[in-house]
Formats: structure tokens, sequence, C-alpha cells
């Protein structure tokens, strides 16, 4: 299952590369999975991921919980309007996946909030991808 992880990350950090609009706000940066210092804002991180066996009799599958985590150091707007672009560029995602089939990649719920320590605001928006 680590494969159809890597194999999802890397499908939408090209989604992400690919779009001129969203790497314009987020510099050379894009789509990390770690954070970097000095971290520029905005900034769009990998967080939380979670995979799940799905396999049937037919296929082998999985599926994928993903939480992208969009920092602000401007508003919550803007973390969130972070999330609103994934959603809007993922949808772009090709099916085919480095050795994997993407069945479906859909947005669960957006949380947003002010981390109190830093003053920097957090959009967590939560995926749901089934691979085969």
């Amino acid at each position: 299952m680590t494969n159809a992880v890597n194999a999802l990350l890397a499908a939408l950090q090209q989604a992400v590369k690919a779009d001129a609009a969203l790497m314009a706000a987020l510099g050379v940066q894009g789509l990390s999975d770690r954070t970097v210092r000095p971290q520029r804002f905005p900034a769009l991180v990998v967080g939380a991921v979670e995979a799940r066996d799905s396999s049937t009799g037919e296929a082998d599958g999985a599926e994928i919980l993903l939480t992208l985590e969009a920092w602000s150091a401007v508003s919550r707007r803007e973390a969130e309007g972070l999330v609103a672009e994934v959603r809007r560029v993922a949808d772009k995602m090709p099916e085919a996946l480095y050795g994997f089939r993407l069945v479906n990649f859909r947005h669960r719920r957006t949380v947003s909030r002010r981390e109190v320590k830093t003053g920097l605001f957090v959009a967590e928006g939560n995926f749901r991808a089934v691979v085969e």
C-alpha cells in the first residue's frame, strides 16, 4: 500500500506543479511532504496519511485517507483558498498513477483554525482516494 500512497502523492505533486496560478501562490516549494526552514508562506504540506487495504477478489486496491495542510501568515481565507485550489487541480489528475489506477479522489471536509502559538492560520483539507 505504501507504493499506492507514493503514486498518489506523486500524481498530486504533478497536478500542483502543472497549475501556474497555484504555483505562483506557493512558489518553488509547491506541495511538500516536510516543513522547510525557513518556511515561506503560504505553504502546502502533506499531513497525515492513512492507507487501508480495499482489495477485492479481482483486483488489489487501497483506500487512502490524506490530509493536506494549507498554511498562511495572512488569513484563514488564504489557507482555505489553497485547499479549494487543490480540489480544483485534483480534478485534472490522470487515472493512471505510476503503476496504479486512480478510481476516485474526493474532498471529504476542510477544517481551519488559527494556531495560537505561531499566529499562523491552517486549513486541513481531508481527502479520500481509492486506487487499484
